[in-house]
């Protein structure tokens, strides 16, 4: 295999034999970025952790490591599946999302953490299925869409039978429970339908319809109830229902501009419950302040800014999955993102949502990176359908990429 630079536009490319592939390196940047800032963060915040629970202060950093390694290794697999392999199993991929979703809930099969069965395990690696349901309701909705654009365009009915059958995964979350997931997952086939051309008025009814149901579901749940309580007042209760809220503000309280210097964290010891994962961002905030979390900030913006930069492409290009497949990814990463960080800061409840390609966890970043996979294969053979174009059209063509 050899690498090569081919244009202003197309990039890194990659080649071997015959075979080519197009690297987004502004989106493989802030990738790397993101995964390496990650990792230096989870093992900031979990040496002490590790001490206590493993003997081992490196316990979760080296761990971390093989989840990247892993994540690794499924992007590439991914990302040499063609498109329409994808396209074709969308709809199996969504009943296997569903029975992973059965599964977990299935007493002794189903991993549960602090309440929620959340996770299964797979070749000892903890597996939230959560995630990878997420990947795969973006595919199947990206599928939907491209074989019934017109239905999605001209009747309520297109948008109603996507999501009512996204709704019966979003139930099985709910038993877990698991609200946040379902929320992401609502909100990416809202957001994915309404890029497709959906009539404004069937969107904003339906928009108002998830709205009332999630408002029901919080005041017919009391953890959840609680949850929105003490994220409207966190200082009421600061030892109890408040005391994650109230320690992620002290975090960034102390953070200030600069931060207090990397590894130099008072929160993260037994302070801020979920360090490593869940308030992985409020550690971010107190070591490298508002500097270090506008970055982060930065490097997510430029994920999903390519991932519209991208689905645009495909668009010009009328390859409608491939399209609607890097929208959906890329409302999904900054949804995710923006409630992670949005929890730490204190603009929403807390919900258990990880940081993508940085909170702890090997099922997490394996989904995400499979995601990213997923967008430079839509890049890439959406400019290898071009590279037999004349010159000069090829070259303005790929000045917007």
């Amino acid at each position: 295999m050899n690498t090569r630079v081919a244009g202003r536009g197309r990039g890194l490319v990659l080649q071997w034999g015959p075979s080519r592939f197009y690297v987004d390196t502004v989106l493989l940047c802030a990738a790397m970025g993101l995964l390496v800032l990650g990792f230096v963060m989870v093992a900031s915040a979990s040496l002490h952790l590790g001490e206590k629970l493993a003997e081992d202060s490196f316990y979760f950093p080296k761990h971390q490591v093989v989840h990247i390694a892993m994540g690794l290794a499924s992007a590439i697999f991914v990302g040499c599946q063609s498109l329409e392999f994808w396209k074709k199993s969308a709809p199996v991929l969504l009943l296997v999302g569903m029975g992973l979703l059965v599964l977990v809930l299935i007493p002794g099969l189903g991993k549960s953490v602090n309440g929620s069965s959340r996770w299964l395990s797979l070749l000892g690696v903890r597996i939230q299925v959560s995630e990878i349901f997420k990947l795969f309701a973006v595919i199947y909705m990206a599928s939907f869409i491209t074989r019934r654009l017109n239905l999605v365009r001209e009747s309520v009915m297109g948008m109603i039978v996507p999501l009512a059958l996204l709704a019966v995964g979003g139930v099985l979350l709910l038993l877990e429970p698991d609200f946040g997931a379902t929320a992401v997952i609502m909100a990416t086939a809202l957001g994915m339908l309404f890029l497709a051309g959906a009539r404004l008025w069937q969107f904003g009814i339906l928009l108002g319809a998830m709205g009332a149901a999630g408002v029901v579901l919080i005041f017919t749940s009391s953890y959840r109830l609680k949850r929105v309580l003490s994220f409207i007042d966190p200082w009421a209760d600061p030892l109890n229902s408040g005391f994650q809220l109230t320690q992620a503000l002290i975090a960034f309280g102390r953070g200030e501009w600069m931060g207090v210097g990397l590894g130099s964290s008072v929160q993260k010891l037994f302070y801020l419950p979920e360090a490593h994962t869940d308030f992985l961002f409020s550690v971010i905030g107190e070591e490298l302040g508002l500097f270090g979390a506008s970055v982060v900030i930065f490097l997510f913006g430029v994920v999903v800014w390519r991932a519209f930069v991208i689905g645009h492409l495909a668009a010009r290009s009328d390859n409608r999955f491939a399209a609607f497949l890097a929208y959906g990814i890329g409302i999904w990463f900054g949804l995710q993102a923006f409630i992670n960080m949005g929890v730490n800061m204190g603009m929403l409840p807390t919900k258990g949502l990880t940081l993508p390609l940085m909170s702890y966890g090997g099922g997490s970043m394996m989904v995400m990176c499979s995601a990213l996979a997923l967008l430079f294969r839509v890049r890439s053979e959406v400019i290898e359908s071009h590279t037999g174009t004349p010159r000069t059209s090829s070259s303005a063509w790929l000045r917007a990429s």
